[in-house]
C-alpha cells in the first residue's frame, strides 16, 4: 500500500532524528507543561495548532504530553485536519503507514475501513486517498513526529472533515467504531486560529497593535469559548463566520469525539500569535492548545 513521505520536514519542523528529539524535549521542559498533568483527571482528546514548530511546536506538545499522561493505552490516534470549505468532501488516508524524523507511524486499515463504513451507512461518503493521492498538509504531517515520540506503539486514522454537520457525525463514529474493535483511543483535531492581514484577506480592525488586541481578545477568545466548552455548532458556525478556526471541521470532530468518550471539560492550555509587539507586523495567525478532559 506504500508508504506516505514526509514534505515539511527540514523546513516547517527539523528534518532529522536527533533534531526532532531535542526538539521535543526543549518544548517538554517548559514548566507549564509539567503543571498540565496536575490539572487533568483522563485526557481523551485535544486541538493542536499546525504553524511552522518555531511558533506552534510548544503549544503541540502540550497537549500530546497531556495525552500521554492518561494511565490507560493508548492503541490507535485519529487525527483530523486539513483545510476545508463546508462543501468539500471527506477522505481518510488509506496506505501502511507515514513516514517521520522518528520512524514510521502504521496506519490502523482496520480502524480506517470501519470508519468508512459506518460514514456511508450515515449517509456520509468517506474516500480512502493512498498516498500518493492524499495531499502534503502541514495541518497533519507537522502532528506525526508528536504522535511517534508520545505513543511509539500506536497506529494511526488520519481523516480530513469539512466544518458541516459530517464533522460532529464523523467524530462520534470515530468513537464508536474504535469501541466496537476494542480499542483504546485518543482523538486530535488540528486548526490554527485567525488569519489576519492584507495576505490573507481579513484586516476588519485596522492594523498593528490595536488589530492583535482585536484578534487575541476578541475574535480567538470566541473560538476558544466554543471549543473550551465542546459546543460542535458553536464550533463550526465560529469557524464560517468570525474566521477564527482555519480547519473548523476537524476541531468540531475532536470535540464531537471527546464528548463521546466522556469528556466533562475542555482547557485551553495555551495561546499564542504569530504577531511580533517589538516589530508590528500586518499579517499575523493565532494559536491555542485545548485538552478535552474526562
Amino acid at each position: 500500500m506504500g508508504v506516505k513521505k514526509m514534505a515539511f520536514a527540514g523546513s516547517w519542523y527539523p528534518g532529522s532524528a536527533g533534531q526532532c528529539r531535542s526538539a521535543i524535549e526543549r518544548f517538554s521542559d517548559d514548566p507549564g507543561i509539567g503543571e498540565d498533568a496536575k490539572n487533568l483527571d483522563n485526557p481523551v482528546a485535544g486541538i493542536v495548532p499546525h504553524a511552522g514548530w518555531i511558533y506552534s511546536g510548544k503549544l503541540a506538545c502540550r497537549v500530546f504530553s497531556a495525552l500521554a499522561q492518561s494511565s490507560r493505552v493508548v492503541d490507535a490516534i485519529v487525527l483530523f485536519g486539513i483545510h476545508m470549505h463546508a462543501a468539500s468532501p471527506a477522505f481518510v488516508l488509506d496506505c501502511t503507514a507515514v513516514d517521520t524524523p522518528l520512524g514510521t507511524i502504521e496506519i490502523d486499515r482496520k480502524l480506517t475501513h470501519a470508519l468508512v463504513r459506518r460514514a456511508g451507512i450515515q449517509g456520509i461518503t468517506l474516500e480512502q486517498l493512498d498516498h500518493n493521492r492524499f495531499p502534503e498538509e502541514n495541518t497533519l504531517e507537522l502532528q506525526y513526529p508528536f504522535i511517534k515520540y508520545f505513543f511509539p506503539q500506536a497506529r494511526l486514522v488520519v481523516c480530513a472533515v469539512s466544518p458541516s454537520d459530517a464533522a460532529k457525525a464523523l467524530g462520534v463514529a470515530a468513537v464508536e467504531v474504535a469501541k466496537a474493535l476494542g480499542l483504546s483511543l485518543a482523538v486530535v483535531g488540528s486548526t490554527d486560529m485567525t488569519h489576519y492581514g492584507p495576505r490573507f484577506g481579513f484586516e476588519p480592525a485596522g492594523s498593528g497593535l490595536a488589530a492583535f488586541e482585536w484578534v487575541s481578545k476578541e475574535n480567538d477568545a470566541a473560538a476558544i469559548e466554543a471549543l473550551t466548552a465542546m459546543d460542535e455548532k458553536q464550533i463550526v458556525h465560529q469557524g464560517l463566520t468570525r474566521h477564527n478556526m482555519c480547519c473548523a471541521g476537524a476541531a468540531c470532530a475532536a470535540a464531537a469525539a471527546a464528548k463521546k468518550m466522556g469528556a466533562v471539560k475542555g482547557i485551553c492550555l495555551d495561546y499564542a500569535s504569530s504577531f511580533d509587539p517589538l516589530q508590528p507586523n500586518d499579517d499575523f495567525v493565532g494559536y491555542c492548545s485545548v485538552i478535552f478532559d474526562a
